[in-house]
Parts: structure tokens; C-alpha cells; sequence
């Protein structure tokens, strides 16, 4: 968590989350007002958390990761423009416009870039993110864009690659990949980076062991430039084949 984040939540009177989110930061909201619900929630979460400020109450709305980056910022601004709420950033609070509703989005450290350090430096060059969630998005939209993401030899990062009830997409896109991507691509799995129960495996595409991949875990799927050293997935940018010696 950053320091902006630490200090929002310290000034914040109402925090709002996701049940399991919300548990991991009990610690720091303690006599905090809170506002939680389970999967599946999210709107009213969110639409509680955005009545609560429209009322004078500062509200922190938490994700995990970055808000921006499959979490609920998205989903605050829709709905504060579905409901005509006028908004503005912390700047430009006291312009002439008053706004009804000042929103500050706090960035946070993503899956891809804790899983990415985690691996070594498999982001180094172009990269494609992708969730496997076809709760919101249907799976023939997913598979075209795994297609593409394989063709065009990106690194992928696969978000909620499985659940309890989806537990077919992950085997289905690595299939898909393979159709795109040799067998012996390096690949990983990082499982809930920077926490306590933090597991990371470095494998190939076909030999990629996906029996313990949950919600809380990010798969990394390296391009054709990216290569195994020791206990890492490094994918060069290209520096040393344009500026490197001739030794």
C-alpha cells in the first residue's frame, strides 16, 4: 500500500470494500465507519460509498491492486454520471463550477507489476492484459483478444485466471496460446504477490502446473524474446543487441 493510500485511509471517515479486501486492512481503519459487502456487490457497494460522500462524509472506496486496473474506479465514475453527479479532481475543487462530489483516485501497485518483480523482469517490453473473468465480459470477446494478444507475440499477464465455478478458462487460453507460441515459452505463476501466502513457480507453456491458481493468483506468458535465467523470466527490450559491445 502506498503512503498517499495510508494517509487517505487516515483521514477518510468511511471505508468501503469488498468483504476479504476490507479484513486485510482492519489493522489501519480501526473506529473507522465500514462499509462491506461480498462478490457480486459492487454496485451497491459502490453507490452506498458515493451516497455516503454526497452526504459531507469522506469515503475511501479500497481495491486491491491498483483502483484503475479491473477494480472500482471505473465503476464510481460510471455511476456518478449515470446518477449526473458532477465530479471534479482534488485541483480543482474551488474552481467557479462547485463541484457536488470531489474524486481523488489514489494509484496503488498492480498484480502485474508485484508478480512482474516477483518473476524478475518479464515486463520489460510490450506486454497484453487480459482477464479470464467471463462473468462481465463474454468468452468469445476473451478469445479473440488472446488470439490477437498471441499472435502479435505480446508477453501476456492473464488476471482472474480461476475460480471455484470458472475453473475451464485457464486450460482453454493456455490452449489457445499454444496455438501461437512455443512450447518451451517461459512462463509464471505468482499467487498472492507480497502477502503471506505469496508462491511463485517458474515453468514453460507446457509444463505450467495451474492445479493451485485461484483469484488470487497472476499468470505471466512470455513472447518469443523472453528467456529463463536461473529462477527468473527476463524479456529484453533490446539494449544490448543496439548498444551492446561486440564482445
Amino acid at each position: 500500500m502506498t503512503k498517499r493510500a495510508l494517509d487517505v485511509l487516515s483521514l477518510v471517515e468511511t471505508v468501503a470494500g469488498y468483504t476479504t479486501y476490507i479484513d486485510l486492512i482492519r489493522p489501519i481503519i480501526k473506529n473507522k465507519k465500514v462499509i462491506s459487502t461480498g462478490m457480486k456487490k459492487e454496485i451497491d457497494r459502490v453507490e452506498t460509498a458515493i451516497d455516503t460522500a454526497c452526504q459531507g462524509e469522506s469515503c475511501a472506496i479500497i481495491s486491491s491492486g491498483d483502483p484503475g486496473i479491473y477494480a472500482m474506479a471505473g465503476l464510481v465514475f460510471e455511476i456518478c454520471k449515470k446518477k449526473n453527479i458532477t465530479v471534479a479532481a482534488p485541483e480543482k475543487k474551488n474552481s467557479n463550477n462547485e463541484a457536488e462530489l470531489v474524486i481523488e483516485v489514489v494509484p496503488g501497485v498492480p498484480a502485474l507489476s508485484s508478480g512482474a518483480s516477483l518473476l524478475g523482469a518479464p515486463l520489460s517490453h510490450d506486454f497484453a492484459v487480459i482477464s479470464l473473468s467471463d462473468l462481465l465480459t463474454p468468452w468469445d470477446i476473451i478469445e479473440k483478444r488472446l488470439k490477437a494478444a498471441a499472435q502479435a507475440d505480446f508477453v501476456i499477464v492473464l488476471y482472474n485466471p480461476k475460480s471455484k465455478k470458472r475453473d475451464w478458462q485457464l486450460e482453454k487460453a493456455l490452449k489457445i496460446i499454444l496455438q501461437f507460441r512455443d512450447e518451451k515459452t517461459p512462463a509464471g505463476v505468482v499467487a498472492g504477490a507480497m502477502r503471506s501466502n505469496q508462491k511463485v513457480i517458474v515453468s514453460t507453456l507446457d509444463k505450467l502446473n495451474t492445479d493451485h491458481v485461484d483469484m488470487q493468483t497472476t499468470v505471466f506468458i512470455g513472447s518469443s524474446a523472453s528467456k529463463a535465467y536461473l529462477d527468473f523470466i527476463v524479456t529484453p527490450r533490446g539494449y544490448l543487441q543496439k548498444y551492446g559491445s561486440s564482445d
